[in-house]
């Protein structure tokens, strides 16, 4: 029996900045999580086109070429086209997780033509759900961890209830539009709905704004909220709220579940495969528009069906998923990461 090799160390270089106070805890966790021969790089551009590294791992890549202004984007276009030459050159694997099958806001054929370009130098996929169609030429399955040793330390308060909550980046695709409208459409008045998080654009924010000024059960909170908040909020929710008008993997989701807290959310393949792993009661499904009736019908079943008192997320441990991206780093460098078992 042959003996087993000494597992290589790597430099690998991520395509997010540095974490702080602000940064997604699922990125946070992630790089925690890996194991100690994984020398950690985190991004600029100019270490991207000048300094060594091993790997480049990619998250959300047209966010490398992005910027507020005019000049910044096509700056940054520029700059990543040269990103890009390089990696071709010096033969440097991409990996790249799929957070969504594609960007919600297109920035025109010049950022397709750049992605498509990164997709063509991609060795190696990851996606963070199971139901992801897989890419060519390899794609490993690593599922999205959890969130409930993050949120660990903060206490939560009791459930009030009839309280809905719907939290994070307030984006258009969200669809929080609908569900104020909903909520002003029930006429339970026992109910109330919370909006927490940044709204993406002014125009979003001024729609929050009417609907709190027009409904006394319908406040909001419209800015950055920093973890003991979000703890907090999501344990006075009795059920979390995604009306999302495309929904693929979400982070939130599984943030609520972390904290025990049920959802309602559109059906799609993906979540009906978390609904059925966590176990029953935890995440409601509809299909079609979210409206009124589903609203009541899902609080209805929320509070009549018996549940477990947590949903099970020992699938999304963060010390498997951190050698689970070794491996694929492995695999991408053109190792056989079954002999480093």
């Amino acid at each position: 029996m042959a003996a087993r090799q000494a597992a290589p160390s790597m430099v690998v270089m991520f395509s997010t900045e540095p974490t702080g106070e602000k940064t997604n805890p699922y990125l946070t966790q992630l790089y925690r999580s890996l194991p100690d021969n994984v020398g950690l790089r985190y991004f600029s551009m100019r270490q991207a086109l000048l300094s060594r590294y091993d790997v480049l791992h990619v998250h959300w890549p047209e966010y490398l070429m992005r910027h507020p202004s005019r000049a910044g984007t096509w700056a940054k276009r520029a700059c990543a086209a040269l990103l890009l030459l390089r990696l071709q050159l010096t033969h440097t694997p991409v990996v790249r997780t799929l957070h969504n099958l594609q960007p919600h806001e297109s920035q025109g054929r010049v950022e397709q033509w750049l992605l498509g370009w990164m997709d063509r130098l991609t060795r190696r996929w990851i996606r963070i759900n199971a139901v992801t169609p897989a890419r060519p030429p390899f794609t490993d399955t690593i599922l999205h961890g959890h969130y409930s040793d993050w949120f660990a330390t903060f206490p939560q308060p009791a459930t009030q209830r009839g309280r809905l909550l719907h939290f994070g980046l307030i984006r258009p695709y969200k669809g929080v539009e609908t569900l104020l409208e909903v909520v002003r459409d029930t006429p339970d008045p026992t109910l109330q709905l919370r909006i927490c998080g940044n709204p993406a654009d002014a125009q979003v924010r001024r729609t929050v704004e009417d609907a709190c000024a027009a409904d006394p059960r319908i406040s909001a909170h419209l800015a950055y909220v920093d973890d003991a908040e979000l703890a907090r909020e999501v344990g006075l929710s009795e059920m979390v709220v995604l009306p999302y008008k495309q929904m693929h993997n979400s982070g939130t989701l599984l943030l609520a579940l972390s904290l025990h807290r049920p959802v309602l959310a559109p059906w799609s393949e993906s979540n009906a495969a978390v609904a059925e792993e966590v176990g029953p009661g935890w995440v409601h499904l509809y299909r079609g528009e979210l409206d009124s009736q589903v609203l009541v019908d899902a609080l209805a079943r929320l509070r009549d069906a018996p549940r477990s008192d947590a949903p099970d997320l020992s699938r999304r441990d963060w010390r498997k998923i951190g050698q689970q991206h070794y491996r694929t780093y492995l695999e991408a460098l053109g190792h056989d990461s079954e002999a480093y078992a």
